[in-house]
């Protein structure tokens, strides 16, 4: 469902970072973000909107603000917003059961279903994606901010229906590190836009068979596959370096 009409961003607190970054926080109507900026860009600087993954914008801060450094280092804007149902804002049902019966699925050691998987994850789709288009509505307009724009992160299956929906997204990084619905395999070969997918090959909650089925559906013409041996938190510092060149090369 997408946000009412005249939703509108505030900005709430301002600081410049160590590394002279402006790092502003907004809300867009109820949904708490956060606006990196380079504090001594002289044009309107290229977009990257940072997803999180889904466990609160506090929580992932330290993760998301290295990376908005490193990228306003090569001259980007970056923003983030907190998805639905995580950090403070309102949980819904659905999603809390889904989450109790994953856990209690991995902790018995059984396959994962699909029906669990839908329920954990195509509600979350269906509520972020509309959100980060009316977060692209309101700071697409702001003087310090230029095109193009590129997106980078996960869930991965929001990356998908971004990238097929909205065409202001140029490029895209994806991280495979969530369940994929079947559904989505349909959506990915419809994506046309250039990929890169970060891919942790020892990942204990991803299914890897699923990430390099779904790398294969995606319909790009360019799409390249980073895997690197390592869990889920362990990506190294090389492979966020290739994703930044990646995304430098399609924004600039």
């Amino acid at each position: 469902m997408a946000l009412p009409k005249g939703t509108t961003m505030h900005f709430t607190s301002e600081q410049r970072l160590d590394d002279a970054v402006l790092e502003r926080e907004f809300t867009l109507g109820e949904i708490p973000g956060i606006l990196w900026t380079p504090a001594s860009a002289s044009a309107p600087a290229p977009l990257i909107l940072l997803s999180p993954p889904p466990l609160g914008l506090r929580k992932t801060y330290p993760r998301l603000v290295a990376r908005a450094r490193h990228a306003a280092a090569d001259g980007f804007a970056t923003a983030t917003i907190e998805l639905p149902g995580s950090g403070d804002r309102p949980h819904w049902p659905g999603a809390e059961q889904a989450r109790a019966d994953l856990r209690r699925a991995m902790e018995a050691g059984e396959p994962v279903s699909d029906e669990i998987i839908d329920a954990l994850i195509l509600p979350l789709v269906d509520k972020s994606v509309p959100e980060w288009q009316a977060a692209l509505d309101a700071l697409l307009p702001l003087p310090e901010i230029g095109g193009p724009v590129g997106y980078s992160g996960g869930v991965i299956s929001i990356g998908t229906r971004l990238a097929v929906v909205e065409p202001r997204i140029s490029a895209a990084v994806l991280f495979a590190g969530s369940f994929v619905p079947r559904a989505m395999f349909e959506e990915a070969r419809q994506v046309t836009i250039p990929l890169h997918l970060l891919l942790q090959w020892d990942d204990e909650g991803n299914d890897r068979q699923a990430a390099l089925d779904l790398f294969d559906a995606f319909g790009s013409k360019e799409k390249t596959l980073h895997a690197n041996m390592g869990g889920h938190t362990g990506v190294p510092q090389s492979a966020g370096d290739e994703a930044g060149r990646f995304l430098a090369r399609h924004l600039k």
